[in-house]
């Protein structure tokens, strides 16, 4: 059965691309907001290099997410999962961090990791059980807050077991690039 574009009214979002421009999975912001018009995405924004894009949608989220991922995959050739939040979801999330401290004093070794499902049952114990060197994991309502003091570069905490622990493909980004993505939703609001 085909997706329904059935009118849930203007909401703000973020969508959040995984694992673009790495190797040859190119993708310039340039056409990523060309490619969010294209859809019928309002007022695109981007942040860095890395697959942050805010935008206006007037569908259900998931939905928009859907069909960006496919116009990806049409037009670029590789699949990206594209997690999305609404403004109200992202704002949430930031209130979440367990690690304010941490925050502070190493904005760059907080990570708030999201996926397009709440993490499974056990999700953190899982990956506490396999960090190393002070990393601290926290699940917070539908997402999960971490600490790397030594930097994600070293931790063992890989992409692929994160995922496995979570229960669905995840996306990760650090507490700048978080409040960022929050500016880029309180401008421009619906």
């Amino acid at each position: 059965m085909a997706a329904s574009k059935k009118k849930v009214g203007l909401q703000r979002c973020a969508m959040l691309l995984r694992a673009i421009n790495v190797g040859k999975r190119q993708l310039p912001m340039a056409a990523l907001r060309e490619m969010a018009l294209s859809l019928g995405f309002g007022d695109p924004k981007t942040y860095v290099a890395s697959g942050n894009l805010v935008v206006t949608v007037a569908e259900s989220p998931d939905l928009a997410a859907r069909r960006l991922e496919a116009e990806i995959a049409e037009h670029f050739g590789f699949h990206s999962d594209v997690i999305i939040r609404t403004s109200a979801q992202w704002s949430k999330h930031l209130e979440g961090n367990p690690f304010l401290k941490e925050t502070e004093a190493e904005p760059n070794r907080v990570m708030l990791m999201v996926a397009n499902r709440t993490p499974a049952a056990g999700a953190a114990a899982a990956l506490n059980q396999r960090a190393a060197g002070g990393e601290r994991v926290e699940v917070v309502g539908d997402a999960a807050w971490v600490h790397f003091p030594n930097g994600l570069g070293v931790s063992k905490l890989t992409p692929a077991l994160i995922d496995k622990a979570m229960g669905a493909p995840t996306t990760t980004r650090n507490v700048r690039t978080a409040r960022a993505i929050a500016g880029l939703l309180a401008v421009s609001r619906p």
